[in-house]
This record gives C-alpha cells, structure tokens and sequence, in this order.
C-alpha cells in the first residue's frame, strides 16, 4: 500500500494556510471582467475534500461571441498585429516578470482546482510558463519571410503573416502550463485569441488574463471564457470568425473539434491528443535508474499526463528484479495533500475522473491481470488513489489499449527487439515512447522503428522550448513547442511581380 499522510481517523491530512484568496471568477472579454451574458455560474472543486472553492462565471456561445466579437476588432483594427515585433516582446517580457512575481498564486490555484503538488507548481510548471512566454518573446521580431528564387522571369518574395484569430482550448491536467503553451507562440505571430480553460481549472486562466492586462497587452488581444466543452468549446470550433483552432484533450473531443472547424469556415486546427507510451527497458540497463523512471512514467502529476508511461516493457532477463524493486518503490510512495512538502502525489482532478480511473482498475481485475499493488482509493475525502500496477496483461485488454489518465501501469516482459517494437507500436496512439539502454545502436535502431512524436532515450517527459512535441495517429497533428509552434500561428503569402523585359509585361 502507497505511503499516505493522514490524520489517523482514515482521512488525509489537510494544508489549507495556503489556499489563496480568490480574486477572478469572472469572463474576461475586450479587457474587462464581466457576468455571463446569461448570468449563469458553475462550481469550482477543491479535489483535496470534495468541497465547493468558488463560483465560475459560466460562458456559452452568446459570450463567446461576444469575446471572437472583441479578439477581431483588436486583430483588424488594433495595434498588436501591427507593433514591431520588438515591442510585442517587451510587453510579453513584462507579462513573464508579473506571473513570476505572482507565482505562489499561481501555483496555488492550480493546487485547489486540479489537485497538482504545490511544490512542484513552483519549481516546474510557473517558471515553465515564463522561460516559454521569454522564449516567444525573443522570436517576436525575427520573423522572417523568403526572397525566392523563381524558375521563370518573375521575382517572388514569401511573408509570414499572423493568421488571426484563435481559439485555444485547453484541459486541466497542467493549466497554467497549457495555457501559455498556447498563448505564448501566438502571441508572439500577432494574433488575438480566444481561450476556453477546462470547466475543472479555470482560475488560474483567469488570474493570467489580469496579469497580461496589467503588463500592457491591449484590450481584445487574449480573451477568457470559462464554461463547459459542449456549451462554449463547441462555439469556439465552429464560429465563423475564428481563424484557427488550437486544441489539447482527449481523441474524442479532437474528433468533435476538427469535425465543427470543417463544417464552418474550415478553419486550421492544431490537434495534441491523447497517449498510451511505451516505456522499453533493455537488460542492460541500470535496474535502479530503470524502476525510479518507470515509477516517474506513472505517478508523475497523479498519471494525468497525455505522455504518461502507462505501458512497461521489460526484458526478460531483469524483469523479476525490475518487478521487485518497482514494487516496493512504488509502495513506499507517498500520496496526500498537495500542499504539504512532504508528499509526492496529490489527488485525481474531480469525482469523475477519479471514479473513471477506479473502474479501469476494476476491468483490469476481471480481464484477468494481475495487481501487483495500489488498485484502491485512499482516505475518506478527496480524490485519492494508490499507485497501481498490474502484470499478467495481454495487448487487447482495456486497460492496455485506453488511455486511463490515472496512477495506472501495465508491466509487462518481452524477448526480442523485433517482438517488444511490434507491440509498442500495438496502439492506435503515437504521442511519445521512452527507451532504457546503454546500447547506443540499439536506442538508435528502436528509436526509428517506433512511430511516436517524440522519443525519449535514457530520459522521460525532457520538454523543452525548443523541441516541437506533437503525435503521430490518433495522438493528433501540429506541433507545440519551438518554432514549429509559431510557425502554425502564421500563414505564408506568397508576392510575385515580373522582372523588367520579362514576357509577363
């Protein structure tokens, strides 16, 4: 059994000195805050108990288009697609220096609406947010177009325009995070937008949104409409008057999103979908090292990671050592408060993914697999779940073939190259793949065989800036993350003029 903090009556003990005051709970639309245009609201929960943390102005497409309404007057009409590039970044670096300064906050609302480690909202996800805003900042004012070099007598240059409105939707398993991952490139191309943060995790979105008014972005460029998919994401991908679509989630929702932007206006749509990763162990590689990544593949953000290393594979040769001290690992892990230092897992987002995550371990159980530990809830109040990992499964079980999102890992053995690349590639996913070796032709060799959008060798979730990150197959399409990124937020014009004496005149 996982390792918990609790308070000695069954449930888990809680930190609440740092719950922050909340301060945004309404849409922010053309720079201001305002009520829903139906007046409506939603709950916020605290996955820590269960308990209601706030009232959330609810949007629907009458307020999202209102907000669209807002982000074209400021594209068509408004100074930041027309700023110099260089004074886009500064403002862009002013926006970063606010959300440092305000990084507890930030940190802590995210902690109350998705049940993320304090302490790691502060070490990784807030500084994240900031190197990426810095990041798009400095490449604000070096986009470049082409001087081409035409095959006939014509003399043709290309530009790189920004596309113009967007509307991002985001999930909640990292919402600080994914909320600049989509706004920092876009910014930086010119655009305006219109975000849509998960029903689950608005307040941090909301608490940007002032932060960016405050550092100088002008009024329309980033709007902010909190509501539920059905309602006000399902306006966002099909209006008119959005020129592109930016969405991370589930498969399903990416399928919905792409089927409205083509009925629309067949807007560009950017799709980061879901995961189902390998994680490959060779049996050369070091044992110890080996189980702390594999455990990290699982338990990392309570398994709420599309990247999560849910499917284990180990060589033969070291599996029964690797189960061991994975196990024990993985039992002396512990699960609690977010806030407290102490604790390395937090609870599941809400009731609905908790409850999701405990009925995959339950078909597990009938499909036969074996639970080696976890596979049950803690404490009284909360979201809690143990670390859970199952052996004995086959490539056509559910809980090998769907994404769980949860602290759920399938171990399994294998003997060939041949035989584990097959299987890893077994899935209608191709988001990431880790592989564990000291064999440098060997990594080279699966590393190439595996179709996944990123691969990691010797390492696992190593994001960085300037690394595109995107999936092959039902993981999506587009790119986030380095150039590729704000290259999406930017149409290519083509200008063509004929050359003195050419036939053309």
């Amino acid at each position: 059994m996982a390792e918990h903090h609790g308070n000695g009556n069954g449930s888990l003990k809680t930190y609440d000195d740092h719950v922050p005051e909340i301060k945004f709970t309404k849409l922010f639309i053309n720079g201001e805050f305002v009520d829903s245009v139906k007046g409506r609201t939603f709950e916020t929960i605290d996955p820590r108990n269960g308990e209601v943390t706030a009232r959330v102005a609810e949007g629907d497409e009458e307020d999202v288009d209102l907000a669209v309404k807002a982000a074209r007057q400021a594209f068509d009409h408004g100074p930041w697609p027309r700023m110099p590039g260089y004074q886009r970044g500064r403002i862009m670096l002013k926006f970063a220096d606010l959300i440092d300064e305000n990084m507890d906050e930030l940190a802590a609302l995210d902690t109350i609406d998705a049940g993320k480690l304090f302490s790691v909202g502060k070490a990784q996800d807030i500084p994240t947010a900031t190197k990426l805003l810095r990041y798009y900042a400095g490449a604000a004012d070096k986009i470049h177009g082409e001087v081409l070099k035409m095959s006939s007598e014509l003399h043709g240059y290309m530009l790189r325009e920004p596309v113009g409105v967007v509307g991002h939707i985001i999930p909640w398993n990292f919402p600080t995070g994914m909320f600049f991952m989509k706004v920092a490139p876009a910014l930086a191309a010119g655009c305006t937008m219109v975000m849509k943060p998960a029903e689950q995790t608005p307040l941090s979105a909301l608490f940007s949104a002032h932060l960016a008014k405050k550092a100088g972005v002008p009024n329309g460029v980033i709007n902010v409409v909190t509501g539920f998919g059905p309602t006000a994401g399902a306006a966002i991908s099909s209006h008119m008057d959005i020129d592109m679509v930016s969405f991370t989630g589930s498969t399903e929702v990416g399928r919905m999103v792409m089927q409205a932007a083509a009925t629309s206006n067949l807007k560009q749509v950017l799709l980061e979908l879901g995961g189902k990763s390998p994680l490959i162990v060779f049996d050369d590689a070091d044992i110890d090292t080996a189980t702390d990544l594999a455990l990290a593949c699982i338990v990392y953000n309570k398994g709420e990671v599309c990247v999560a290393g849910s499917r284990v594979y180990v060589q033969e040769a070291i599996y029964e050592v690797f189960e061991k001290k994975l196990v024990a690992k993985a039992k002396a892990w512990s699960v609690g408060d977010p806030f407290d230092p102490n604790v390395r897992q937090g609870p599941q987002v809400d009731k609905k993914q908790f409850e999701k995550i405990l009925s995959y371990i339950e078909h597990g159980k009938r499909e036969g697999a074996m639970l080696l530990t976890g596979g049950a809830p803690l404490g009284t109040k909360g979201y809690y779940i143990q670390p859970t990992i199952f052996t004995n499964v086959k490539e056509d079980n559910v809980i090998v073939k769907d994404e769980i999102f949860g602290p759920v890992m399938s171990l399994m053995k294998f003997k060939t190259v041949e035989e584990v690349i097959k299987r890893a590639n077994d899935t209608r996913y191709g988001l990431a793949a880790g592989i564990l070796t000291k064999n440098i032709d060997l990594a080279n060799t699966v590393s190439r065989s595996i179709r996944a959008g990123i691969i990691w060798i010797n390492c696992y979730f190593a994001f960085d800036n300037d690394c595109p990150y995107g999936g092959y197959k039902m993981s999506g399409f587009g790119r986030d993350f380095g150039l590729d990124a704000l290259h999406k937020y930017l149409h290519v014009k083509s200008v063509v003029t004929p050359v003195y004496n050419s036939p053309w005149l």
